[in-house]
């Protein structure tokens, strides 16, 4: 999901004044977002299926071979990575539907919009997600 793309399809959300946190407005907002975003995701997926089936070719010289199982592998990486953004995406929705979108998993705080729309599928704030990295940084030391 890159950051430009988002931020071309979809302007910045700007609240009106006084407007409560994860309004009606505000959640239509982010639904929409992802749910643009996780239907791209699932047509290039079809895409991608599509063409490494149409282009099952069988290469003689070993190099071509070896450049197109390459290729391959790179764009089944990509997809995977594709794959789990959809979950995120799913889980994202989930919690809209739950009333839970917009609040910190673990302390419970506004993540609030700009973190949301630069990362909409963010579960925790930066300050719990700041101090994840950095016992995960701790650990894998």
């Amino acid at each position: 999901m890159p950051d430009d793309t988002l931020q071309k399809q979809f302007p910045p959300y700007v609240p009106a004044e006084g407007e409560e946190y994860m309004s009606e407005k505000q959640l239509a907002h982010f639904r929409g977002m992802l749910e643009t975003v996780k239907q791209e995701l699932v047509g290039d997926i079809e895409r991608t299926v599509h063409t490494m089936q149409d282009e099952a070719t069988v290469f003689a010289d070993p190099n071509d071979r070896a450049s197109q199982e390459s290729d391959i592998a790179l764009e089944l990486r990509n997809r995977d990575r594709e794959r789990k953004l959809i979950k995120k995406i799913d889980e994202a929705l989930g919690r809209i539907n739950a009333g839970e979108y917009g609040y910190c998993d673990s302390c419970g705080v506004e993540i609030g919009l700009k973190r949301l729309e630069a990362r909409p599928t963010a579960t925790m704030c930066i300050d719990c997600k700041t101090l994840e990295e950095m016992r995960e940084r701790q650990v894998a030391k």
